[in-house]
């Protein structure tokens, strides 16, 4: 069993049409419902604007994540975060479930003072408990019916998926949270949460942390794969996004609200970590353009 390589130039999809509400907050399919159309078989990818959970109750295969190649097995979860290049190689029969949620929803549902915004930014497999099966049922179930509520609901089950399975992240990792580092990069955290309106740079974070920039960058990417300014600017990014998808404002003044003198810089900003001009990403909510997006796995 082989996973395609990642030579050639790696797809940027979405999944489903997320509505400029949200409606129905997450998208749930099994494994197989989609893998069987593609001989089990998914090449490297990644979703600009989703996030996915992968829950394996029987069969499994390989999955590659960002370039890392891990064994899947009966109850292995697979975290998936925005943007992470993945592609997965299923053994014929598997069956499981896939939770995606869109970017925004995850902002929405975790509080950064609580810590599992970073332990989800973390493309892992890890051993799931019953827990975690008994949640993905349930929220399976109310994902196929239509009762009352039935989007509050969704947002309480899919929150505790996500909860579940940064629990079970934080627990590999624990020896690496205990570290020095891992305490230096929550403090950089909170100082961005803080700060990231005042469009502070690498220097001025490093220095309120008594640290060189260099060291920063390196503790930044040893805990979630990213330099340090990657990590203030995608914060920006993520604010604008909520505004965007949430607020009727017009671009000029989320732009200003976000700390930017000038609309059109904000706007260059925008486009090149996304792809899209902020007017071409509030146009695409609820609107799926790519007619390539169904055939990629849950």
């Amino acid at each position: 069993m082989t996973l395609p390589l990642e030579n050639a130039a790696i797809l940027n999809f979405n999944l489903f049409g997320e509505a400029g509400d949200l409606p129905d907050v997450v998208h749930c399919e099994t494994i197989e419902a989609r893998s069987v159309l593609h001989d089990w078989e998914f090449a490297p990818h990644r979703h600009a604007r989703l996030h996915q959970i992968l829950l394996f109750e029987r069969g499994g295969g390989k999955a590659r994540l960002d370039g890392t190649v891990r064994e899947l097995r009966e109850m292995d979860a697979v975290n998936v975060p925005t943007g992470c290049v993945h592609g997965f190689s299923f053994t014929p029969g598997t069956q499981g479930w896939v939770v995606t949620f869109a970017a925004e929803m995850v902002d929405q549902a975790l509080e950064p003072s609580e810590g599992l915004i970073h332990v989800l930014a973390r493309p892992a497999v890890v051993r799931a408990g019953p827990e975690l099966q008994t949640v993905m049922e349930q929220l399976f179930k109310e994902y196929a019916g239509r009762g009352f509520a039935r989007a509050q609901v969704l947002r309480a089950f899919g929150g505790a998926v996500l909860g579940l399975v940064a629990r079970d992240l934080e627990q590999v990792g624990d020896t690496v949270a205990k570290t020095r580092e891992a305490g230096m990069f929550r403090a950089f955290e909170k100082l961005v949460e803080a700060h990231f309106l005042e469009h502070r740079t690498v220097t001025d974070y490093a220095r309120a942390l008594g640290i060189t920039p260099a060291h920063l960058s390196r503790v930044t990417r040893d805990m979630v794969g990213q330099g340090a300014s990657r990590v203030i600017a995608d914060r920006v990014i993520r604010e604008a996004r909520r505004n965007l998808v949430y607020t009727n404002l017009p671009v000029s003044t989320i732009a200003y609200a976000l700390g930017f003198a000038d609309p059109a810089y904000f706007s260059r900003v925008f486009s090149r970590a996304t792809g899209l001009s902020p007017r071409e990403f509030r146009d695409s909510i609820g609107h799926d353009k790519d007619a390539g997006e169904s055939r990629l796995p849950g």
